[in-house]
């Protein structure tokens, strides 16, 4: 092996090592902001339990879109619809959340069964 190519191979290592740490010290991310993905029922069609209430009160979603109730209470709630039979989550213990495809169109009235219909909501399911 000459000389001349001798020393291009042994400059190659520093050369790539310069090259990545001054690329690590540019935005990494260009500019781009990730969007973490969903988790399942997560579309932004969430209603969060919270101080023996629902919030909103009010949801409106599409036909086929999932609808994701969770307790932020420490105590145990339901999404109960007040017809017995759209949708009943059953307990949704503290810090756990229930999750319903709203396959109806309608307008659906719910309540917390523990609780009664003083925690209530309303689900609107578009066509």
């Amino acid at each position: 092996m000459n000389k001349k190519n001798f020393f291009r191979l042994a400059a190659l290592p520093i050369i790539s090592l310069s090259m990545g740490l001054s690329c690590s010290k540019s935005n990494s991310n260009n500019g781009y902001t990730p969007t973490p993905a969903p988790s399942p029922g997560a579309t932004g069609n969430i209603i969060a339990i919270a101080n023996m209430s629902f919030s909103p009160a009010s949801k409106t979603v599409a036909k086929g879109a999932s609808v994701k109730w969770t307790n932020n209470d420490a105590y145990p709630h339901t999404a109960t619809s007040n017809d017995g039979s759209s949708f009943d989550s059953g307990n949704i213990a503290g810090g756990a959340s229930y999750v319903y495809v709203a396959n109806t169109a309608g307008t659906f009235k719910y309540h917390c069964t523990i609780h009664g219909t003083t925690m209530s909501g309303t689900l609107i399911v578009n066509p």
